[in-house]
């Protein structure tokens, strides 16, 4: 009774304003979503939706690099394979200001100054949201409390490379199926290439100069790569260039991590009671040391359907849908959504079972994707250009041959440079 009550408060207007009840047809929405934990979780949710609404659901799980080629393909292109589509901060202001998705405007009750300031602001351009996000994130620290107590070392927050890389030492046990750290390796801009940037930055590095010249052959990025390498090399599971998140969320709930640094949505899937969190390390450097992301629902421009996405949508990211979350049968309160609405850290029922909320709060809080001195570009772990995701995958295609022996750092670091270089020259930067 709950789940329907909020999803009527939600939907209702909505709905009646677009005329989606209006000829007694269902309408069918295709909807295209990575295949992470709480996009997975709302299939199930919103059979809800479909019973009230009609509204059939026709969803597209898709890993998260197989998912960004397939979807910017589509949407460049105006093939209309999807009526919704999961972006994120990278895509959503560029999109919008090319005109490939529609703006997002939504009733009072949706209550969009709820939404938190940066993912808000992440997903507009010039004061117009483009992207509504179902869930926000930084990335954090998170650790086996147990396995560090019993090693005798500590994780403070912002803490030094150095100190983070002995914890990892001295939790690695392989010969009982512990790594000391489980970091991401697979090779793509939002996934390998997303976690070595936190920490290239963290070491004083920059993906651009104030020219936009790309600056990957610099003692900093070297030395960052090499440190990642090493310490991956030296504490990691074996395979690590074939890990990302859903491979990493794995191996730490079979506990076989020691700590791990990664989103901060994480850690409403930890299964192992022993967790403890810490603000992101840094060599120095702590600006950019930690990520800021959204996976959100954008609609297509084109779609025949762009009402009723909308109107879907809106109920989707809403506080209502946190409701809907946290009083399913099969999920509750431990699975809401989390890092998108400022009012998802006050409901009580809430706080009482989610005591990773306050370090992923001062994690999306402390993030800093303006530019900088350092940065002269938008964007903690990607840059805001369009040509970003063919720079990040051929960066990324190079760090893992790094990570996995085929190439040295050194090699690794030119390729990727020469690759970024000829990409912006061609793009006509300088």
């Amino acid at each position: 009774m709950k789940l329907r009550n909020a999803l009527r408060a939600a939907t209702a207007l909505s709905l009646l304003a677009t005329g989606a009840y209006a000829d007694g047809h269902a309408k069918e929405l295709t909807i295209a979503i990575v295949n992470n934990g709480h996009m997975i979780n709302m299939q199930k949710v919103a059979e809800a939706y479909t019973e009230e609404t009609g509204v059939a659901l026709n969803w597209v799980s898709l890993e998260e690099g197989v998912l960004r080629e397939q979807v910017t393909s589509d949407t460049a292109t105006g093939g209309g394979q999807y009526d919704i589509i999961n972006i994120g901060m990278q895509e959503a202001p560029i999109w919008g200001a090319a005109g490939w998705i529609e703006p997002l405007e939504f009733g009072d009750d949706y209550d969009v100054e709820d939404i938190l300031p940066a993912m808000r602001a992440g997903l507009s351009h010039d004061g117009t949201l483009y992207a509504a996000p179902f869930y926000g994130e930084s990335s954090m620290v998170m650790y086996r409390k147990d396995l560090a107590d019993a090693a005798g070392v500590t994780i403070a927050d912002n803490d030094s490379w150095d100190n983070v890389k002995a914890a990892a030492a001295a939790m690695h046990d392989p010969d009982n199926g512990v790594y000391g750290a489980c970091l991401r390796g697979k090779p793509g801009w939002g996934d390998n290439g997303a976690f070595i940037t936190t920490v290239a930055n963290s070491f004083g590095a920059a993906w651009f100069d104030a020219d936009m010249k790309p600056q990957l052959d610099s003692p900093e990025w070297n030395a960052a790569v090499s440190f990642y390498v090493d310490l991956l090399n030296s504490y990691g599971p074996p395979g690590s260039e074939g890990n990302s998140f859903n491979e990493i969320l794995a191996l730490y709930n079979q506990d076989k991590c020691g700590l791990w640094i990664d989103a901060t949505i994480a850690a409403s899937f930890l299964e192992n009671p022993n967790v403890a969190y810490a603000q992101s390390p840094n060599a120095g450097n702590p600006v950019g040391a930690n990520w800021l992301w959204a996976w959100a629902m954008a609609v297509p421009a084109g779609t025949e359907n762009a009402e009723e996405a909308k109107a879907f949508i809106e109920w989707a990211t809403s506080k209502a849908y946190v409701q809907a979350v946290g009083n399913h049968p099969d999920f509750g309160w431990g699975s809401v959504p989390t890092g998108q609405r400022a009012s998802t850290y006050q409901i009580p029922e809430f706080q009482a079972v989610a005591k990773f909320a306050e370090a992923e709060l001062a994690a999306i809080d402390s993030a800093a994707p303006e530019a900088t001195d350092l940065k002269p570009y938008v964007g903690v772990q990607f840059v805001a250009i369009p040509e970003f995701p063919e720079i990040g995958s051929a960066f990324g295609q190079e760090m893992a041959a790094a990570l996995s022996g085929a190439k040295s750092v050194e090699d690794a670091l030119a390729a990727a440079q020469a690759a970024a270089d000829s990409i912006m020259k061609e793009a006509g930067y300088y």
